[in-house]
């Protein structure tokens, strides 16, 4: 029975009471009128005194009794009921105030009511969190009593502003919980609030909390800025890479020419190596805008760094020591070994140049299990299995400020000369372009640790070869005709000399329609397609899937400067797609021939 229906008996029952006193001390006035004294009462007896009060009334006061007891009911029925009326309203303005309460308090944004000289009139339980005290303690107050002298004046000049508008005020702020002393930003509207008279009652506050959102369009903004780049690197990358081809290759045939003690044998070697410092650049570029072709194989990343170890010991100098720790039982990568070499090359000669004099590089391989908590820290990443490759050094450290630009190309902290910028975001599109991520913790004078994760691969790793086992002599040919196609003419031109050193027959054209006629006059005896991917007319894919429809048994090596998806998904060779980079050397293009053969 609730409070509503006790407090409607109740009256009821009250109304019931005074119509039957009503009665009595009607019938005792009666009694009394009738009978002139009370002795008779004292001798008759309580049960005649009953009998003549309530049993033995007279005609005429029994209607007037009834009546007035009558009326008492309907009376006691219309108060209870608008009594009833009455508690019903009060208990569901009171449960309106109470579920408004627990909404406002419930609200994962900050709000706040002030009064037009700042003091508090309100506030939710986000906003006790953030001023560090309950409602009641933080009501008659202003933002002086919890805040900065800075941070109060700042937030009063909002609400001033928000005053003066007479509209809502909209700002941000980065503010620290003094529950937990975390911080977040804030996306502030402050709004002038006034009562349905008109009068001024304060400024209500809402702040919501904008960390994520401001750091997810920070992500957008550096993919747009990579992809930017990328379309930039990848439409200078062909015509770039087809002229480096030309320097390499016809640099390298004329130092096979000459004579090592002919002084023009010292430039043309100068040549060569500027040639493909430059070419390396391009790669650079190719790298970080994920455009780089790769190849990827399934290896075992301890192995793959145990390769390197003393190249990267020459590359950093004797004077840091270089530390390695493998993990055991590593799990199988498929990726581009020689992607692995760059990642490695860049992580430690940025590592190197943050160490002024003496120090420490080291090396480190785990296995790690990502679940769904660590990707909700890192957008890009999907939960599941991945091998981490850490370098960590004790140099100088990562100033915060410039943390978040680390990753940005040809943004550099060294001197004019002493670095491309290029380094970092390198290493950052090779990690991309296999679906991995990166973790940096850095502090000043306490040195940093780039933590790279990578996808594990479900394949097996193949046999690690004999690291002894001597290099082979450069792969000659048998005779066999290649077809080899590019619209560069110097590159073509190359591209014979070299393939006609090797020992194989060459039929060279400009053009993919050319190619086809020469391919069908020839017939049969052509074993081997080379062919550019980006050519006018028809790229090289549908150039081979062409020829491949008439001659089955035809094999294909692909070349370019880049690939632009036509051969590869993403920047990665299909697997049994074979492909050569631009520019190549002489060694490089007698091994892919082989291998495309074989």
């Amino acid at each position: 029975m609730n409070r509503i229906t006790k407090s409607y008996i109740k009256v009821l029952f009250a109304a019931i009471i005074i119509g039957l006193l009503f009665w009595i001390i009607d019938g005792i006035f009666e009694y009394i009128f009738f009978h002139k004294n009370l002795s008779f009462l004292v001798l008759e007896g309580p049960e005649t005194l009953l009998e003549s009060l309530v049993l033995q009334v007279p005609p005429h006061s029994l209607f007037v009794r009834a009546s007035f007891l009558i009326a008492c009911f309907i009376s006691g029925c219309i108060v209870a009921a608008f009594l009833a009326r009455r508690l019903k309203a009060e208990e569901s303005l009171r449960e309106n105030e109470a579920m408004f309460k627990a909404l406002i308090r419930t609200i994962p944004d900050l709000v706040w009511l002030k009064d037009p000289d700042g003091r508090y009139i309100a506030c939710n339980t986000r906003f006790e969190k953030f001023f560090g005290a309950k409602e009641e303690e933080i009501i008659g107050k202003t933002d002086h009593d919890f805040l900065s002298g800075e941070l109060a004046a700042f937030f009063r000049h909002y609400d001033q502003l928000a005053i003066e508008k007479g509209s809502p005020s909209v700002n941000e702020e980065e503010i620290t919980f003094a529950d937990d002393g975390h911080k977040e930003l804030l996306e502030t509207i402050k709004t002038p609030m006034y009562q349905d008279d008109g009068r001024f009652v304060g400024v209500l506050g809402i702040g919501r909390n904008i960390t994520e959102r401001v750091q997810m369009q920070a992500q957008i903004s550096q993919a747009q800025k990579m992809e930017s780049l990328g379309r930039l690197a990848g439409g200078i990358a062909h015509d770039y890479n087809n002229v480096s081809s030309v320097i390499v290759g016809y640099s390298e045939l004329a130092l096979e020419d000459l004579n090592p003690a002919d002084p023009v044998y010292a430039y043309l070697l100068e040549i060569h190596k500027a040639a493909q410092r430059a070419a390396n650049f391009t790669k650079q570029l190719l790298a970080f805008a994920r455009r780089q072709t790769a190849a990827p194989v399934v290896i075992d990343l301890n192995d793959a760094i145990e390769k390197m170890l003393t190249m990267l010991q020459r590359l950093i100098g004797e004077h840091i020591t270089l530390s390695w720790r493998p993990g055991t039982e590593i799990w199988p990568l498929k990726i581009d070994p020689s992607q692995i070499d760059q990642i490695l090359a860049n992580l430690c000669i940025n590592a190197r140049d943050a160490i002024a004099d003496t120090g420490r590089i080291a090396i480190s391989t785990e296995n790690t299990a990502c679940d769904v908590n660590t990707c909700a820290e890192n957008t890009d990443l999907v939960p599941g299995d991945y091998v981490a490759l850490t370098v960590s050094d004790d140099g100088q450290g990562i100033a915060p400020d410039t943390l978040d630009k680390i990753f940005d190309p040809f943004f550099t902290t060294k001197e004019v000369g002493k670095g491309s910028g290029l380094g970092l975001s390198t290493v950052y599109g090779i990690v991309k372009q296999y679906n991995g991520f990166i973790c940096v913790d850095s502090e000043l004078q306490q040195g940093t640790a780039i933590k790279i994760y990578l996808p594990r691969s479900v394949e097996e790793t193949p046999l690690a070869k004999d690291k002894n086992e001597p290099a082979s002599d450069l792969p000659l040919g048998r005779g066999e005709r290649i077809l080899f196609v590019e619209d560069d003419g110097p590159i073509l031109e190359l591209g014979k000399k070299i393939l006609t050193s090797l020992g194989y027959e060459v039929v060279s054209s400009p053009s993919p329609l050319q190619a086809l006629e020469l391919a069908k006059s020839r017939g049969e005896e052509i074993a081997l397609l080379v062919t550019d991917v980006i050519m006018p007319k028809m790229n090289g894919r549908e150039l081979a899937e062409t020829l491949q429809d008439m001659f089955p048994n035809l094999k294909v090596l692909f070349i370019s400067g880049y690939t632009a998806d036509i051969i590869a998904q993403k920047g990665v060779v299909e697997e049994g797609v074979h492909f050569l980079p631009k520019p190549f050397t002489k060694a490089e293009l007698a091994a892919k021939v082989r291998e495309a053969l074989e």
